[in-house]
């Protein structure tokens, strides 16, 4: 029956998409198709392969391997291989090949298919695989401070190290093969303990315990033991590891030190002029002595398990200070500082507190102690000698600062007193003298040029208002309180070049923006301003050229810093400290208008954002402005 085309067209299609590569032999093993998967694993084109034994893809051309591999595909019916397979340029990569012996009707041979299947990413990790366990197995042998061995599910031993012969004095050969049960006390055996720690183990997946263990001498020793379950990849338990440490010189040591501990528990507890206790890790109180009891009010059994902070004011506790507290004694040893701190009874007393961090013989961390001591009386008397320095003190910082803002504000009256006798008078002469003009020649019966006369006008008039909303603008920047908030820097710019677009196309500029920070934090509105005033000087003092102007925004040493630069007529360097002074013209109004106002506004953003603004130019080679911006 033949194949409808329908269908051969997908199952063509099948075989070009698989990812795995097919190839189809003749008899002798010769290629006679490969799908587009082969090529992407060998780099060869099917006119490569086609009519080449399959030996072509074996290393040094293997016939030997690939004509046994056809051997037994042709006497089982299919034989799977792995190996290193050869492609274009002498490439490598480990693979799986499926052949399967193709047989026409009567069993004649028509060829073989053959499946390619590039696994060396399986290999590598099953190499990683196996050069990591042997690490781990060398790591665990010459382990020589624990007993490091394995069980298996009824807790027959089956490995052993160092550090087991060492602790239980066994030889390897032997132990392996023995029930684990032959290291515990005849009593822990009658108990049915070394069953039931199996049990445990392999229900909650560890049993951890301290206790006698028995050496192959028939000594005892204070022993820390930890049995871990083993499960396989399909969650069958296959045996236990078991980790011993012999502890017996630590636990006489710990004995040694609870009859040494006995002896300080009973000075300190003595001692009345100092509050001294202990704090777990945690800040819970856990030790109480007389001094404690007396300088803050509390019996001890009022107060052990209470956090520490039960002695801090409540804006202390919101502000974190008592975990801050543990949190330095922990990093540098000790905390100490003078505070308030709040008695049983509610009142506030100024205590000196020093608390230091408590660490055990493995530097493990246990606690804190605590010492404190009310200073109260010394608090007062110090406080009235400050109080009298303070007043004096606060008074000449008051006249200081008042005749500061005196000097200031005099400063800048000078100057609107300047701008308004000359720039403010400027325009409205201008608008005078016209006018007059005008009148003056109507009444003589001359012809007047109204359309100019008054167009000069305006152009006065527009000036007088320029002049006076930077004035307004420059005068309202100290007065609007600034708010800071995250701007984002692309916007930030976008919005500038918008606003200068207009100005910017007309004198052809070229405005390229290098941005490196995300983020900028500070008064949106007044940073558009800042950016846009310099940009705008940028785009108009030019000299002559098509103006070229770059933006870039960095962030240096926790600020944010701003370049705008420009390729036009410069600054002299006498005049680079000048430039920021209101009203300050370096140039002729009539080549280059303006206020000279705008300079001084950027200044006075740049002061509020506590940032600094400053200028690199030459004459003829251009300016860039850089300013920060604090975060």
């Amino acid at each position: 029956m033949p194949i409808p085309v329908n269908m051969y067209d997908n199952c063509s299609l099948l075989i070009n998409t698989l990812p795995d590569g097919i190839l189809m032999l003749d008899k002798d093993g010769y290629i006679k198709f490969i799908n587009p998967a082969v090529s992407r694993m060998t780099g060869y084109e099917s006119q490569d392969l086609l009519n080449r034994h399959l030996s072509v893809l074996y290393p040094n051309t293997d016939t030997t391997k690939s004509e046994y591999e056809l051997s037994v595909a042709l006497k089982k019916g299919i034989t799977i291989a792995e190996g290193w397979k050869i492609g274009k340029n002498n490439s490598k990569f480990w693979a799986e090949l499926t052949l399967s012996a193709n047989f026409e009707e009567k069993n004649v041979l028509r060829g073989y298919n053959c499946i390619l299947r590039d696994i060396s990413e399986r290999k590598q990790l099953d190499l990683d695989l196996r050069k990591s366990e042997e690490r781990y197995r060398l790591m665990v042998e010459g382990v020589q401070d624990y007993g490091i061995f394995m069980l298996d599910p009824k807790g027959n031993i089956l490995t052993w190290n160092e550090g087991a012969k060492r602790t239980k004095g066994y030889n390897q050969n032997e132990i392996i093969g023995k029930h684990f049960s032959i290291f515990y006390t005849l009593q822990d055996i009658e108990d049915g303990k070394p069953p039931r720690e199996l049990l445990i183990a392999s229900t909650t997946g560890k049993y951890e315990e301290e206790a006698w263990r028995v050496k192959k001498n028939g000594s005892v020793f204070w022993a820390n033991v930890v049995i871990t379950a083993l499960y396989n990849e399909t969650n069958i338990l296959v045996g236990f590891s078991k980790v011993t440490r012999d502890l017996t010189v630590r636990k006489e040591n710990e004995e040694l030190l609870r009859q040494s501990e006995e002896r300080y528990r009973l000075l300190v507890e003595q001692v009345t002029d100092y509050g001294i206790f202990m704090l777990d890790e945690k800040g819970r109180i856990i030790s109480w002595n007389e001094g404690a009891k007396k300088i803050k009010g509390y019996a001890a059994e009022e107060i052990i398990g209470k956090y520490f902070s039960i002695f801090y004011p409540e804006e202390d506790i919101l502000n974190g200070k008592p975990a801050y507290e543990l949190k330095v004694a922990m990093e540098v040893g000790k905390y100490e500082e003078e505070g308030w701190r709040i008695k049983k009874d509610g009142t506030l007393f100024w205590a000196n507190v020093v608390i230091t961090a408590v660490y055990n013989h493995d530097n493990i961390l246990i606690g804190f102690s605590k010492v404190t001591r009310d200073l109260t009386e010394r608090k007062a008397s110090e406080r009235e000698l400050r109080d009298s320095y303070d007043r004096y003190r606060n008074l000449a910082e008051e006249l200081k600062i008042t005749n500061k803002f005196l000097s200031n504000a005099n400063e800048e009256l000078e100057q609107f007193t300047s701008i308004v006798s000359h720039d403010l008078q400027e325009p409205v002469r201008t608008i005078r003298s016209f006018l007059q003009l005008i009148e003056i020649k109507m009444h003589e019966g001359q012809e007047v040029d109204l359309k100019t006369y008054i167009a000069k006008a305006i152009k006065a008039s527009n000036r007088m208002k320029e002049l006076i909303q930077n004035v307004l603008d420059y005068s309202q920047l100290a007065k609007v309180e600034i708010k800071r908030e995250p701007v984002n820097v692309e916007e930030l710019l976008s919005e500038t070049l918008q606003n200068i677009k207009t100005s910017a196309d007309a004198a052809g500029a070229s405005i390229a923006v290098e941005s490196e920070v995300e983020t900028v934090y500070g008064d949106r509105v007044q940073l558009v301003q800042l950016l846009q005033n310099l940009v705008s000087n940028a785009v108009k003092f030019t000299n002559g050229n098509k103006p070229e102007v770059t933006i870039k925004s960095t962030l240096e040493n926790g600020q944010v810093k701003f370049a705008v630069s420009d390729n036009g007529i410069g600054i002299s360097e006498s005049n680079v400290t000048k430039i920021f002074e209101i009203f300050r013209r370096l140039n002729s109004p009539k080549a280059y208008p303006g206020t000279g106002i705008g300079l001084a506004i950027c200044k006075k953003i740049v002061d509020r954002h506590k940032g600094k603004i400053w200028t690199v130019s030459e004459l003829g080679k251009g300016t860039t402005f850089y300013f920060t911006i604090n975060q």
